[in-house]
């Protein structure tokens, strides 16, 4: 019998998250746990079917879910940290009698900024149509448009980045790692990824570096321990200068450095 003939009683709904770090959880409105797939889709779930709707002015591909934070694999903290930020979902309709078989997809994406209120959260799904809201082509600048070590920067990151601890804190924004590049401003606009910790699986983006000093631009969101294990990244102010004097990859640049800007334009005679 196909899905679409059996009785309403035997529909339960099912969400599939993944964050960006790989951690992956699975509910559904059933009122016990469901194998799909592989994946244990937990009962009870903090969404409801009601809790998904579609704004006006939002196509199908851009809705907003909401919810209360009931499951202990969702906690607020997680939330408000941006641990669920970039997540991707999948949120389809199965039959609780023969869970592996047919499904219907409703909608998938990824979700946006989430918001955390009192027990609850709200959060933008983004389809995959919400792609066409991008520019088609990128603007000029000055500065490049690629990230260190992408595919059109190509700059080789091998020995660039750097697995070490935190062997000691200073304020909220300052810290001391075992080791580091020795070059000056290693690591400023490059990225600190936690590995363990309170903070394990977030980002931190570095301000500035001397040595095994760093500074970041923001605290983390948890306080930093002696003994936390992280990941440095070498970083780069995407400036000309940089580029060719540093990393001499000038003919990788993906800026404009040479182009006249709006000054030009606005000048007036003789001057």
């Amino acid at each position: 019998m196909s899905i679409v003939d059996a009785h309403l009683t035997t529909l339960a709904f099912c969400w599939r998250l993944q964050r960006r770090d790989g951690v992956c959880v699975g509910f559904t409105t059933h009122d016990r746990d469901l194998r799909i797939g592989g994946l244990t889709y937990l009962a009870s779930p903090g969404m409801l079917p009601s809790a998904i709707s579609m704004p006006a002015g939002f196509d199908a591909d851009r809705l907003e879910v909401a919810g209360s934070l009931t499951s202990e694999t969702i906690s607020s903290s997680d939330m408000r940290a941006g641990r669920w930020d970039g997540a991707s979902i999948a949120i389809f309709l199965i039959d609780w009698e023969a869970p592996e078989g047919e499904r219907i997809a409703l909608v998938r994406g990824e979700l946006g900024d989430v918001g955390v209120r009192s027990a609850g959260f709200t959060a933008e799904l983004r389809g995959p149509t919400a792609l066409l809201d991008r520019p088609v082509v990128e603007q000029t600048s000055p500065e490049c448009r690629a990230e260190l070590g992408d595919k059109r920067c190509r700059v080789d990151m091998a020995g660039r980045v750097r697995l070490t601890q935190v062997v000691e804190v200073g304020d909220e924004v300052g810290l001391t790692v075992a080791s580091a590049a020795e070059e000056a401003q290693a690591y400023a606009y490059g990225r600190l990824r936690w590995l363990s910790g309170r903070n394990s699986g977030l980002d931190s983006d570095v301000r500035s570096s001397s040595g095994t000093q760093l500074t970041l631009r923001e605290a983390p969101f948890y306080p930093a321990s002696v003994g936390d294990l992280v990941e440095i990244r070498e970083g780069c102010d995407k400036s000309f200068e940089t580029c060719r004097s540093r990393f001499a990859n000038s003919e990788n640049f993906r800026g404009e450095p040479h182009l006249p800007g709006i000054d030009l334009l606005t000048r007036y005679s003789g001057a």
